[in-house]
């Protein structure tokens, strides 16, 4: 069991680390419009999720989930509206780390979580305890006093917490295999990136250096969004939820850093304070939730006795 943990805080651990240091992968590429990149790393990702399928002789089982999403409605529409809002984080996270708006691309990160809880809020009916309320109102603090100071509304951030929010919501309200579901979703939007792509011919491809290394940057977007998506598949099911939401504020942290120190992106004390805001928020509502599923555990331990 300590080993299955282990392995599970490794993978998971891995997918965050990954996620927080992509926007180095994007920089490297930044030269080429984000709809292109998002066009080749829904393409590739389905390429890539193919091979494993292929390679992992999952390719009947593969087939059968496809039928069994298509002659169901719920599923059908839950695969096609993953498809988009990933594909919107997908594009928006690109955007905004190329145009030096790492730092709020972080910023949206951090608010994901409390998103995730408003999002359950609203649509699941679910209830919100006193703490889960001062959490979401010191992140609201936060965002508001940076909206005031700086004459301007967070949207990539906010489009960044919603969208991969809304995402979390679509998979949870249609529970499907992980490695599947992604190929499922790539496979749904791959037609229209292929016909932008073919639209798009010829326009950038005079700046792209086909003899350097940008080609296989660009081929290789597939892999770097597909390996994390499968750590975290790995991982998440090997360790306590409480340990996941703690492991998840690895990818935004990294993701500051990178903004702050390497690409020198400002980070004033309108940053500061209404970081510290949201880091108050995100404090309050982990400690809520670790506390909880304390709870529930030691009531299913007294159930098995």
């Amino acid at each position: 069991m300590e080993n299955e943990q282990r392995l599970g805080v490794l993978y998971t651990s891995g997918a965050y680390i990954l996620w927080g240091f992509l926007p180095i992968y994007w920089k490297l590429i930044e030269q080429i419009p984000a709809f292109e990149i998002l066009a080749h790393r829904i393409v590739w990702s389905f390429v890539f999720m193919m091979g494993i399928i292929v390679v992992l002789n999952k390719w009947g089982s593969f087939i059968q989930e496809c039928k069994s999403i298509a002659l169901n409605k719920k599923s059908l529409f839950g695969i096609v509206l993953a498809s988009l809002t990933i594909s919107t984080n997908w594009v928006t996270y690109i955007w905004a780390v190329n145009a030096d708006h790492v730092v709020e691309a972080s910023l949206g990160y951090y608010i994901n979580p409390l998103v995730s809880i408003l999002l359950g809020m609203i649509v699941l009916k679910e209830t919100f305890s006193k703490m889960q309320w001062l959490a979401f109102l010191l992140a609201g603090i936060g965002v508001l006093y940076m909206t005031v100071h700086f004459g301007s509304f967070p949207w990539i951030a906010l489009l960044l917490a919603f969208s991969f929010g809304s995402y979390g919501l679509v998979k949870k309200l249609v529970p499907l295999n992980a490695m599947f579901s992604l190929t499922a979703e790539t496979l749904v939007v791959s037609p229209l990136a292929l016909i932008y792509l073919f639209a798009k011919q010829g326009d950038h491809l005079s700046e792209v250096h086909w003899l350097s290394a940008t080609p296989l940057l660009v081929f290789g977007a597939g892999v770097v969004t597909a390996i994390p998506l499968l750590l975290f598949s790995a991982g998440a099911k090997r360790i306590p939820l409480s340990m996941v939401g703690f492991l998840q504020y690895f990818a935004p942290t990294i993701m500051l850093v990178l903004g702050v120190f390497i690409y020198h992106e400002p980070f004033t004390s309108v940053h500061g304070i209404s970081f510290s805001f949201i880091w108050a928020g995100l404090a309050v509502y982990t400690l809520t939730r670790m506390k909880r599923l304390k709870k529930q555990e030691k009531r299913k331990e007294r159930r098995a006795i």
